[in-house]
């Protein structure tokens, strides 16, 4: 059964307990305070910064006055009544393409403004979009930037477009939803009346650990498990899901699993090759129960390495081009073992560092540093002093080459250089890579750096030859930051505290220190005269937990027909072993003509020619991005939206009118970048009523309010207005984030202190890089045990100081594990393999005499016994 949950609404008894309402008066409207403050005002912002779906904004009277009054006082979008939901999906190994029809109903009393809204995630892209009522069809455009109307007064109708694009304004400045949604202004709902909405979608599906791959049903088709309401009496929604699955893959359709019933599936092809069912069909009444969304899971047989489905392109689009070749969908997911955390490891680790992480966080990059494995390469960059590296390239991690290291980094940023990050790139990157040891990049940036286009594009370029692990210090560079490591398959952080600095890099590290197969390489056997190209290169390694979805394109025509396969053969390295798949796939596919393949890797290639385009390297990568946009109706940023009003002919409507077309208008549509609860300069923020409350008395009363209070301030509203009316865009590849979405923080960060700090950094500066300490009058120091003591009690087994200072100096870490669980997990596993090579039979009676010496108690767990 679908499962649902309520949640409560955030109401306050009085209004006088609401932070954005305003003070109470004296005075003649204080009677009419004493009435309203007995009224429950309910403010409940999830119910609709979740699903979104189609959202209506009425006004207290259908008058040029409360429309002036909502228009000033920013009378809050509520959810327009969802009536039902039919949901068709096509799923493709690890792609989908989903096409829905909602229809709405106005049940208020009143006209209502309506704008829909559709939340975008991250691998998801639009398009198709219509929608038609009884009055209108509007139909969602794609076309180049440069020729869209700059302002809304430019439209047909500037009364329409006007109030739309301050819907889009509030909707961007006020949601709590941060991401992209795509919106589209339909103007105005009557009371009684529908309005149908036809939306197509296509998305990359995550691959589940065991190989299924996940597909869950966007909130906005299915609203039921969000939080609903009208008002605050009610939470009770009524409407009807048909939910439909076409399911295919040459490895055949073994299982489908979902957290709600399904109906049996049908089999389309003897091999299980396809597969489709009704999945859902349900109608929905009451209050909601759960919250979950609608979630699927699909398993393929004999889940491999690689995996190939073959898309046919559309028929009607000319051979050679984008949509009108066979696309190769090529999924690779090496199954990497899990690596012994402390053993020799590879992998090439380069810092480039600027000169307030120099000055500010010695403490990270020694913990970063000592956290290394053996068998690795590294250098460092200090990009702000010159743009060379301490090392002429990577060295292998020693002893000797780290305390070289150490030794050469300046302490301080006294003496800036004419050098920055982009020159420090390009450096790295023509530096050559150690053999079999894939390159990862840990950037820290305390500001954003000059030059950022050309930084993104530079980073695109060598996206796979690389991972980016990127720290920012600051929200400016928050967008530079995420993007150098969306686009490399890294991972960003943004630190905000001192004290969280070593925590978070060291969580990056334990990231990047996971096993790759590497020197990933596809080769392709196909008859004479076909070719294939795989946009946006392969990658060349593959690290364990992540999968790469590749989009290859057939081109040419194969002058034997009598060849029904191509071959594609997959090779790698993992741990020095070579590992090869060979998989074919056919010539001739067939499919459901919908491309979602194809789109998607129009969105893959468009995402590639972007940085390219924005960095200066000519109108050639903008030319063809937009060609790519507009043929396959996935949006770029260098095209937009524009919605195309067309009215309805009505029965009266007879000829000769019949005989002029009907006038069209263009309405506001666009992909918007909500900013989390980012509240706007231009307004204040308003009070949250639903529409049904908004009675004449408190209308007049907030009227009059207004008039007595604020109308000094008329003059500059209205220049604030204009001001805020949607520019012209920018061009830029780097899209707003907001840096507490990914800052990274610690389990035991509330309970770290200075001091704690101090002493583990000094025992952490006592370590060699193969993991042991040295019996020395240093580490009796921060042992806090005369050295003298320590070599007294040496068991007499113990044939090597090393091996007992070691063991004393992990001893005293646990005990004092609440502090230095995070901070020293890598340094204290590279210790205890350590320790491990050189005398097991000696640990048991080393822990004994250790725990004693220091007052501990450690187990014999911790060193592997």
């Amino acid at each position: 059964m679908l499962g649902v949950e309520s949640r409560p609404l955030q109401c306050r008894d009085t209004p006088g307990d609401n932070p954005v309402l305003m003070n109470r008066d004296s005075g003649p409207l204080g009677l009419l305070w004493l009435y309203m403050k007995n009224l429950l005002v309910c403010r409940s912002p999830e119910m609709w910064h979740q699903s979104f779906g189609l959202l209506g904004k009425s006004y207290a009277h259908d008058t040029t006055g409360s429309f002036f009054l909502g228009k000033w006082l920013r009378v809050p979008l509520y959810p327009v009544s969802l009536c039902s939901a039919v949901v068709d999906v096509a799923i493709q190994d690890y792609v989908a393409d989903v096409a829905a029809e909602l229809i709405y109903q106005n049940k208020s009393q009143t006209s209502t403004e309506v704008l829909f809204v559709f939340p975008l995630g991250p691998h998801m892209a639009i398009y198709s979009f219509q929608a038609r009522s009884e009055d209108a069809k509007v139909h969602a455009v794609l076309q180049d930037e440069l020729s869209v109307p700059p302002c809304p007064s430019q439209v047909q109708q500037p009364h329409e477009a006007t109030g739309g694009w301050e819907n889009l304004e509030y909707l961007r400045d006020q949601s709590e939803y941060p991401g992209e949604a795509f919106a589209c202004f339909l103007g105005t709902l009557s009371p009684g009346r529908e309005v149908v909405v036809t939306l197509r979608y296509v998305q990359e599906l995550p691959r589940e650990p065991d190989g299924a791959a996940r597909f869950v049903l966007s909130p906005t088709l299915n609203p039921y498990g969000t939080l609903y309401v009208w008002n605050c009496r009610t939470s009770k929604l009524h409407y009807s899901l048909l939910l439909t699955a076409s399911l295919q893959s040459p490895r055949g359709v073994v299982d489908v699993q979902a957290n709600f019933a399904l109906t049996p599936l049908i089999y389309t092809a003897q091999d299980h090759s396809t597969a489709q069912a009704p999945l859902l069909q349900v109608s929905l009444a009451g209050s909601p129960q759960c919250h979950h969304d609608l979630e699927l899971l699909v398993y393929y047989g004999d889940p491999t390495a690689v995996s190939a489905v073959v898309e046919k392109g559309d028929p009607e689009a000319p051979p050679g081009s984008l949509l009108g070749d066979p696309m190769v969908l090529v999924t690779l997911a090496p199954s990497i073992p899990e690596a012994v955390p402390g053993q020799r490891q590879s992998g090439e680790f380069i810092f480039l560092l600027n000169t307030t992480f120099l000055e500010h966080a010695q403490d990270s990059l020694l913990f970063l540093l000592k956290s290394l494995p053996l068998g690795c390469y590294f250098n460092i960059y200090c990009y702000e002093e010159t743009s060379v590296g301490i090392y002429s390239q990577s060295v292998e991690y020693t002893q000797d080459n780290l305390t070289e290291a150490m030794r050469r980094i300046p302490s301080t940023g006294s003496s800036l250089g004419d050098s920055n990050l982009l020159e420090t790139l390009r450096s790295v990157y023509n530096t050559p890579r150690p053999h079999r040891h894939p390159r990862q990049l840990f950037i820290f940036m305390a500001g954003l750096p000059p030059d950022v286009e050309a930084i993104a594009a530079e980073v695109c370029r060598h996206r796979n030859s690389h991972r980016c692990f990127s720290f920012c210090f600051s929200e400016d560079s928050a967008a530079l930051a995420m993007a150098l490591a969306k686009e490399t398959g890294g991972e960003a952080a943004y630190v905000s505290s001192d004290n969280r600095r070593s925590f978070v890099v060291l969580k990056c590290l334990k990231q990047a220190l996971k096993p790759a197969a590497e020197g990933v390489s596809l080769s392709w056997t196909l008859p004479r005269g076909l070719e294939v190209e795989v946009l946006g290169g392969t990658p060349q390694s593959i690290f364990q937990g992540q999968h790469n979805l590749l989009y290859a394109q057939i081109h040419g025509q194969a002058q034997d027909t009598t060849v029904a396969k191509g071959v594609m053969t997959l090779q790698y390295s993992l741990d020095g072993q070579d590992v090869t798949y060979t998989i074919e796939f056919p010539l001739c596919p067939q499919g459901d003509g919908r491309l979602a393949g194809h789109r998607l890797a129009a969105r893959c290639l468009m995402k590639r020619l972007l940085p390219e385009s924005v960095s200066g390297s000519g109108e050639e990568p903008r030319h063809r991005a937009v060609e790519i946009s507009l043929t396959s109706g996935i949006i770029c940023p260098f095209t937009s939206y524009v919605g195309v009003r067309t009215p309805q002919r009505v029965t009266w409507y007879q000829r000769p009118l019949a005989l002029l077309p009907p006038r069209q208008s263009l309405i506001p549509c666009q992909i918007v970048e909500l900013r989390g609860s980012r509240i706007s300069s231009c307004y204040p923020k308003s009070i949250w009523v639903p529409p049904g409350w908004l009675t004449a008395v408190r209308a007049s009363w907030l009227a009059l309010r207004q008039l007595t209070h604020d109308i000094a301030a008329l003059p500059q509203r209205r220049a604030c207005s204009k001001a805020c009316k949607p520019p012209p865009p920018l061009f830029s590849s780097l899209k707003y984030v907001d840096p507490m979405e990914f800052g990274l923080c610690s389990s035991t960060l509330w309970r770290w202190c200075p001091e704690a700090a101090a002493k583990c950094q000094e025992l952490v500066a006592l370590q060699n890089a193969d993991g042991s300490w040295a019996l020395s009058s240093g580490l009796a120091s921060v042992l806090e045990v005369d050295e003298d003591e320590i070599k007294g009690k040496m068991p007499d087994e113990v044939m090597e100081p090393s091996i007992w200072a070691t063991v004393m100096a992990v001893t005293w870490l646990h005990r004092h594990d609440e502090y230095y669980q995070d901070l020293c997990e890598l340094l204290e596993a590279k210790a205890v393999t350590w320790l491990c090579s050189q005398a097991v039979s000696q640990l048991d009676k080393c822990l004994e005499t250790a725990n004693t010496l220091l007052g501990s108690s450690v187990k014999p767990s911790v060193f592997r016994l």
